[in-house]
């Protein structure tokens, strides 16, 4: 069987564990790296907040050699696009033909992410595509995943910090996607059937920033919690 060389876009959350768990599974892919962006000013997994030392410990724990894409601080769209261009054709040069993303029902994103790498010759992939998102909750723990809050917005404060357990769903407000598919909070995953060690770590403290919002001249507000 010839396999499907590809790279895995690693966020080091819930969803990219439970794409990257079944694709190891699937014998026609070969993963060849772990693509993460990372905020070169803060050494820090983008969004997620995340230090970059925890992200180099997942993947060591994890076994896949990391290919980190080094951005700016609040990167304009085409300073974003021409960094992800360059490193993805590289990666293509080393005989990547597939890139393999955790989302799961954002159609806006899965079209934007098809039509950047078609562009380079590259195909994408979805493991967890259109699944329900409280499938997946409960898959992952069921599977012995540990997996953190670290980021949350405005308003699920209370969520930031938290280790999602069984509870986690039904204590959720109304509205809130179980996965954060949404942008509603995202995870830090440090326990589970890929990982050869689980990832040491202490919660330092808990932060508020604001971001300029996509729509409009509303700033969006998140609380981060550190891992140390």
């Amino acid at each position: 069987m010839k396999k499907q060389i590809s790279v895995f876009n690693w966020s080091g959350g819930k969803d990219s564990t439970l794409a990257l768990h079944h694709i190891l599974q699937d014998e026609s892919f070969d993963v060849r790296y772990l693509l993460t962006t990372v905020n070169d000013a803060f050494n820090r997994v983008s969004m997620h907040g995340v230090r970059e030392s925890l992200l180099i410990a997942q993947a060591k724990s994890i076994d896949i050699p990391l290919y980190q894409i080094r951005l700016p601080e609040s990167p304009e769209m085409k300073v974003y696009e021409d960094h992800m261009h360059r490193h993805l054709m590289q990666l293509k040069s080393e005989g990547i033909t597939h890139s393999i993303f955790g989302d799961i029902f954002l159609e806006d994103l899965k079209a934007y992410r098809e039509a950047k790498l078609s562009e380079i010759g590259l195909e994408a992939v979805f493991p967890l595509w259109k699944r329900d998102t409280t499938a997946i909750l409960k898959e992952f723990i069921g599977l012995g995943y540990k997996t953190i809050v670290v980021c949350a917005k405005e308003g699920l404060e209370d969520f930031c910090g938290r280790v999602i357990d069984e509870t986690f769903i039904a204590d959720l407000p109304t509205g809130i996607d179980p996965c954060g598919e949404n942008g509603e909070f995202h995870t830090f995953v440090f326990d589970g059937p890929i990982f050869k060690q689980p990832i040491d770590f202490t919660i330092g403290e808990k932060v508020f920033r604001t971001y300029p919002s996509p729509v409009g001249d509303a700033l969006a507000g998140y609380w981060y919690i550190d891992l140390i």
